[in-house]
């Protein structure tokens, strides 16, 4: 796994053993980049960071800022290591807490994001999707994206208020499905 384009690209990132933390894929992250095409200026809201391949790929590629939201320990060394291999600074924010805590926390701080990206474990997608897809329409800056990876198998989470599916797309055993505020 490495960071695939920007200052960093090339770089390598550590991830956990084991099966409990499932990266974005090098391709999946590499599509979803070329897709936004320029996140210059950015913030960005990586959910289920575990690495936080997301957070620092929009880094590497100019984002301003990221805030990573993740709970598990083994994920949260890694991510530790790959933000300081990389010297991501105070650029890359780390929230050591479950998904919903943080979106509450976010809400009542009023963080507003271009790109709020949710890969929750895939096994927990179908119930946490909704929930975090709702509560991160109320992040969004105007303009952003949301986007959720879940199973190709499993079926779009439907667009809760405020928001529409704009598309889905595979990426091997993955699916991306973007989500944005309806065009007035």
């Amino acid at each position: 796994m490495r960071i695939v384009g920007g200052r960093w690209g090339g770089r390598r990132l550590v991830a956990p053993r084991g099966t409990a933390t499932r990266p974005t894929a090098d391709m999946a992250r590499e599509a979803l980049f070329n897709a936004l095409f320029d996140v210059e200026g950015w913030r960005v809201l990586d959910l289920y960071a575990g690495t936080g391949a997301v957070a620092l790929e929009a880094l590497s590629r100019g984002a301003a800022a990221a805030v990573c939201v993740e709970k598990a320990r083994p994920a949260l060394a890694a991510l530790a290591e790959n933000a300081a291999a990389l010297g991501a600074g105070t650029a890359l924010v780390v929230r050591a807490q479950p998904v919903a805590t943080a979106l509450a926390a976010l809400a009542r701080e009023g963080a507003r994001f271009d790109l709020i990206f949710a890969d929750p474990p895939y096994d927990l997608a179908q119930d946490a999707l909704p929930a975090v897809l709702a509560a991160a329409a109320g992040l969004l800056a105007d303009g952003g994206v949301v986007v959720l990876e879940h199973r190709r198998s499993d079926p779009a989470p439907a667009a809760p208020a405020g928001l529409v599916m704009t598309k889905s797309r595979r990426h091997g055993e993955a699916a991306m499905s973007w989500y944005a505020a309806p065009e007035e």
